[in-house]
């Protein structure tokens, strides 16, 4: 019996550590584009939490003269947390006014959504019957127009 005789199907260790390769090359490529679809709909969390807050705002300001400044009180927007638990919500301090109103949805510390850098504060905002929506890294700095973050 000769040994090609011998040689029963299978694979190399060569044949093997090539395959593994190039599945460890596929998936570094394809991680980044992973997590960034995983973050992108997690933001829906603060989307659908920021909508609540406007509509519970609108309510409010159907009944009366102004806008609410304190969320708790806002029917249907009594959390401080999202749906999901992503994102804390508040109230902008000194921005509520009869004619208008800022809230922020805020990554919570801990939240898998951490790691949604460019995207750390969402935020609508009603100025004169008027809504708009920003988002950045820290309140204070916005993306731009057209903001990524709203981006459905």
């Amino acid at each position: 019996m000769t040994f090609r005789e011998f040689r029963a199907g299978g694979f190399t260790l060569i044949e093997v550590m090539v395959v593994l390769a190039i599945v460890a090359i596929l998936a570094a490529l394809a991680w980044p584009a992973f997590t960034d679809a995983v973050n992108k709909s997690r933001r829906s969390d603060a989307m659908s939490a920021l909508a609540n807050i406007t509509q519970a705002q609108e309510r409010w300001r159907a009944n009366n003269p102004g806008f609410q400044s304190d969320r708790s009180l806002l029917a249907g927007a009594t959390s401080a947390v999202s749906p999901g638990g992503h994102y804390a919500l508040d109230m902008v301090p000194n921005s509520v006014s009869s004619t208008g109103y800022k809230a922020n949805a805020t990554v919570s510390i801990g939240s898998p959504q951490a790691s949604d850098t460019a995207c750390q504060v969402m935020q609508v905002e009603m100025s004169q019957g008027n809504i708009s929506y920003h988002s950045g890294p820290t309140s204070a700095v916005g993306n731009g127009t057209p903001d990524p973050c709203w981006v459905r």
